[in-house]
């Protein structure tokens, strides 16, 4: 076997492998007798039939396949040994006047493109300078959110007249031109939401509404001509939604008002749990605000990561080999149009390079990343997506059990991984440039932030 490199670019290059059968004859005759002891063939007892039968059936489709084998281990095993990083994976050069006879004594040559990652270098410093951004609890988030906590744990009423805050049970019924029911229209009893309309006016026009009471309106109108909105109200498609150029008659059926749970210690209790340190308005304001914090300064961070991203790959320039990463793109994804590879390359580009960034970070700094590290990630994303539904956090043993779980899925395992990693690389960024802190409001940074 030979087995050699030549450069054909800056950061592209060809591997070429001769095998003579010296080389591949010994797997293919331990392949065919493998397949001798396991074949079932009529007029042979199981376990004897002879491999000089099994190589006249099937030899030549043994051939192909213990070559491929051998191709695929002998490319690897040279990557590692010539200690070369290639981005993407080996792509088989055709040869159209090449041609085998496939008959066990064939000298093949086979040669393989590979892209090559480029050599650069990481030299962030304190004259580097990124925002990061503080953000304070305003009182109108406060009240938001308190208003939404009371709401979650409140009762549910039903008062004679509408308020902004309640719900319509109501009949939507789709109108004609003329103001007349339209006859075979969409008629449907669904609940409004009088806070989720968009149009002022006809907000206004659904509150101090009572039972039985009607309104006309423009539905598209309402809901700022938003397909998915108005077909999640009409029970429709989107793409029917989208369409409607009616008005509609709504009926008040009933009007539904969830009241607001008081501020006392039963609240406090299914807030934060029995036996909870908070008995007063005051200390549950404390609490609420010490917690939206939290959850802001994980926005802060995620922002100022996005920042660092685009920062890090603006500062190291390199490039990469463009036209290797599309063929290969398009070689291992039948399905990927020239559209879709044409609009969705810059992206991949842009994560590659990040990725190679990382990676080098990862490698000067001899960065470890320890499973416990990875367990703990996994912890806390369980842990966040658990609280979305409920406030109440579940208990560490139970949190433990699922985090087991949850990695020993691969895909979720090497998820997370690969988050911890972003991280070290981030803290370590980090530590490095000058982060200049601003303290802005929650309305300002969501503003900043889109």
């Amino acid at each position: 076997m030979n087995i050699s490199q030549e450069k054909t670019g800056k950061l592209n290059a060809t591997i070429s492998i001769n095998l003579n059968p010296e080389d591949y004859q010994p797997r293919v005759d331990k392949a065919i007798k493998e397949q001798a002891k396991k074949a079932k063939i009529p007029g042979f007892r199981p376990g004897m039939v002879p491999p000089a039968h099994i190589k006249r059936m099937y030899g030549k489709s043994i051939l192909v396949d213990e070559i491929n084998n051998l191709l695929s281990d002998t490319i690897n095993n040279y990557i590692e040994e010539q200690q070369l990083e290639v981005l993407g994976q080996p792509l088989p050069k055709m040869d159209d006047e090449t041609q085998y006879n496939w008959d066990f004594n064939d000298n093949f040559n086979f040669t393989y493109e590979v892209g090559l990652a480029p050599d650069f270098a990481i030299d962030f410093s304190s004259a580097d300078k990124l925002d990061q951004y503080v953000i304070k609890v305003d009182d109108e988030t406060l009240a938001s959110r308190i208003k939404n906590l009371r709401r979650s744990y409140g009762k549910m009423t039903n008062p004679d007249v509408s308020a902004e805050d309640d719900v319509l049970w109501s009949e939507l019924t789709q109108l004609s031109p003329d103001g007349s029911v339209f006859e075979g229209g969409i008629t449907k009893t669904v609940s409004v939401r009088i806070d989720q309309v968009q149009d002022e006016a006809i907000k206004k026009s659904l509150v101090g509404l009572k039972k039985d009471d009607t309104v006309d309106f423009d539905i598209q109108k309402a809901y700022n001509n938003e397909a998915a909105r108005i077909a999640g109200v009409l029970k429709i498609e989107e793409d029917e939604a989208a369409d409607l150029k009616s008005n509609f008659r709504l009926t008040v059926k009933n009007v539904n008002r969830l009241e607001e749970s008081d501020l006392d210690q039963a609240f406090f209790d299914k807030i934060f749990g029995e036996g909870t340190d908070v008995t007063t308005e005051e200390q549950f304001k404390a609490k609420i605000t010490e917690e939206l914090e939290g959850m802001m300064q994980q926005d802060s961070d995620r922002k100022l990561q996005n920042d660092l991203y685009e920062y890090s790959i603006q500062k190291i320039n390199f490039e990469l080999p463009d036209e290797f990463l599309r063929r290969w793109l398009k070689a291992t994804n039948d399905k990927l149009s020239d559209e879709e590879l044409a609009g969705g390359y810059d992206d991949f580009a842009k994560n590659l390079k990040w990725t190679l960034i990382a990676n080098k970070v990862v490698r000067d700094q001899d960065i470890k990343i320890e499973y416990k590290e990875v367990f703990e990630q996994a912890k806390r994303q369980l842990d966040a997506q658990f609280r979305m539904y409920s406030p109440q956090p579940i208990s560490e043993e139970q949190l433990s059990q699922y985090a087991v779980q949850f990695l020993q899925n691969k895909e979720n395992a090497n998820r997370i991984f690969e988050e911890v990693k972003a991280i070290k690389v981030f803290e370590y960024l980090k530590g490095i440039i000058t982060l200049n802190q601003k303290e802005i409001s929650y309305k300002e940074f969501e503003e900043l932030a889109k």
